[in-house]
């Protein structure tokens, strides 16, 4: 599974951005996605996860702010961020694993990451 991910760019606090991850590979409508973060100087976090059948998580930093998607036609994930803060800016890694089960949130869970996409909000 190749990941390509896009839609990152410079955006005013309180914007939205999506952001979308094309994938490659017959398999992807069984695989869970995920969506983490990595702001300068710290670590890459999880912010959202879906799993094949449609199901979502998110951190908590991010619950009811984010939204997670996919178009298993298109072999597409999208993550729609709105009210967008400055704590948000980070590059943004999409990441595929073949199983729809664990916590969904551990980076050692994933497979197959894509290359990031950032995202830089001003305040």
């Amino acid at each position: 599974v190749q990941l390509q991910a896009s839609g990152g760019g410079l955006v005013q606090a309180g914007g939205s951005l999506r952001l979308s991850c094309a994938a490659s590979g017959r398999t992807f409508s069984s695989y869970a996605m995920g969506w983490f973060r990595q702001a300068p100087g710290k670590e890459r976090e999880f912010v959202a996860a879906i799993t094949w059948g449609g199901g979502t998580y998110y951190a908590d930093s991010v619950k009811g702010q984010f939204t997670i998607s996919r178009d298993n036609a298109k072999i597409t994930v999208y993550l729609l961020m709105n009210s967008l803060k400055p704590e948000d800016t980070a590059v943004y890694y999409c990441a595929s694993k073949a199983e729809n089960w664990g916590t969904m949130k551990r980076l050692d869970e994933y497979d197959y990451w894509g290359q990031g996409t950032l995202v830089t909000v001003s305040s």
